[in-house]
């Protein structure tokens, strides 16, 4: 059963990248926010912008937790870029009478079955590793095939895939409210629309144009059908190519070489050569990944699938671009090779959209993923499953509708709170899950799925829980 919302007090140390991130978000939601943060840059940056208690210091000096009232708090997110500093907070904060504490590291030591120190031992609740949160995700993406996103939700009995439409595909230049009589025989709904780099939560007006990248929700069951009607390839990639050997792309290569065909490009020699011993079954390449004629040296033109994963975010779009371009240039010569498709790490959050627009297929970031990760932890209970859709502002949320709540008054169509930014997409009805129309009535403590913008969460949640 769903619980109403609990607002949380939260202690966090580090206000740069996924703190900053996470700031914004929890405060959005409700939740009382005290951040400590050495940077006087990063707190002048936070100030003004985020209604949170901002205090500038150290985490390892006791004066500001105590400064930070610590023994009120419930929660500790440590996310300093010092992993010393977070799993040593985990046990300042234990002592404080903290209950849950959250740390963000690097390194994988504590998950070695010889570790020295465990997790318990240290106090620690949820370990973030963003590097291997993203390798993972990659990878992920990699082994579904296509390249499409494709996210489980509702314990993986619904899920929502993510395509591109191009100028022939079925879904072109149709309205909403016809594809259902147009496709009455695949229960399915699109809930969200990247359209430039703006995020639509659509209605049934709206109309699907070439480029737009859709996101479609149906029942796993149904998933297979949903690939035939718009095109997609079932068949999983088995080249693939990295670009950029750092600890995301080493990672990506190590989990995929022995299964995948996998090169790595480059372009720091001394690490090229470091790599080329690490990786024994991986092709390791000296080179820019952002120059035409190294991937075509390469052997770009025989990989299915680009993953770009420097540490410059213009690097990793201008990749994804150049094999866009390569492979529509071979095609106009002739060739009969497949679209390439790429994911793209970019580490600024303001470039999500423009890199999918550009020509990305998947875009990725580091910060988002692990700020998602977070909230999930803290969320559970209220949510009983959240998704954030890869690179635009959009979010899957799995609720339980509460006895009373507005949603349980009227059918979905005479709900104003649908009227712009949320659709609620899915209902468990009779021991399965179906698909909500516009007559469809919520009762109270039938589970639903509901699809926003990421700053609507807050509203779905009044909505749905009251």
């Amino acid at each position: 059963m769903g619980k109403k919302k609990k607002f949380a007090n939260i202690l966090l140390l580090g206000l740069g990248g996924v703190g900053y991130y996470l700031t914004k978000r929890l405060v959005h939601e409700g939740h009382a926010i005290t951040a400590i943060e050495p940077d006087s840059h990063l707190i002048r940056n936070a100030d003004g912008e985020v209604d949170a208690r901002l205090i500038q210091g150290s985490a390892m000096s006791f004066k500001y937790w105590k400064e930070a009232n610590a023994d009120k708090m419930d929660y500790l997110i440590a996310v300093t870029n010092n992993d010393a500093v977070n799993v040593l907070s985990s046990m300042i904060a234990d002592r404080f009478g903290i209950e849950r504490k959250i740390v963000r590291v690097r390194t994988l030591d504590l998950y070695e079955q010889d570790s020295v120190l465990s997790t318990e031992d240290l106090k620690i609740d949820l370990v973030i590793r963003p590097e291997e949160l993203t390798a993972q995700e990659i990878v992920r993406l990699i082994k579904l095939g296509a390249g499409n996103v494709v996210i489980d939700i509702a314990g993986g009995q619904m899920q929502v895939m993510a395509t591109r439409v191009h100028e022939q595909s079925p879904l072109a230049f149709r309205k909403l409210k016809r594809l259902s009589q147009v496709y009455p025989d695949i229960p399915f709904r699109i809930v969200s629309i990247a359209r430039g780099i703006s995020t639509i939560i659509p209605g049934g007006e709206h109309e699907i144009l070439p480029q737009d990248q859709v996101f479609i929700l149906a029942s796993s069951g149904d998933i297979s059908k949903l690939m035939d009607l718009t095109g997609v390839e079932h068949k999983r990639h088995q080249r693939v190519m990295i670009v950029g050997g750092g600890l995301i792309g080493s990672r990506v290569a190590e989990l995929l070489e022995e299964s995948f065909t996998v090169k790595l490009i480059e372009q720091n020699e001394k690490r090229a050569e470091e790599l080329s011993f690490i990786l024994k079954n991986t092709e390791v390449l000296h080179g820019d990944g952002s120059d035409l004629k190294a991937l075509t040296l390469a052997g770009f033109l025989d990989t299915d699938t680009i993953i770009t994963t420097t540490g410059d975010n213009e690097t990793n779009i201008m990749s994804s671009l150049l094999a866009k371009h390569m492979m529509k240039t071979q095609k106009i010569k002739g060739s009969k090779k497949k679209r390439v498709k790429t994911i793209a790490l970019v580490n600024k959050e303001e470039y999500l959209g423009l890199a999918s627009y550009m020509g990305a297929d998947v875009v990725l970031n580091k910060k988002v993923l692990s700020g998602n990760e977070i909230l999930k932890f803290i969320r559970r209970g209220e949510l009983l499953s959240v998704a954030h859709l890869h690179g635009f502002d959009a979010e899957v949320v799995e609720l339980v509708a509460a006895p009373g709540a507005p949603i349980t008054r009227k059918p979905l169509f005479k709900l104003d709170a649908l009227k712009e930014g949320i659709i609620i997409g899915g209902v468990f009805r009779e021991n399965e899950w179906e698909i909500a129309v516009g007559s469809t009535h919520i009762q109270a403590e039938e589970r639903v799925i509901a699809v926003c913008t990421s700053l609507r969460l807050k509203d779905v949640q009044k909505l749905v829980l009251g």
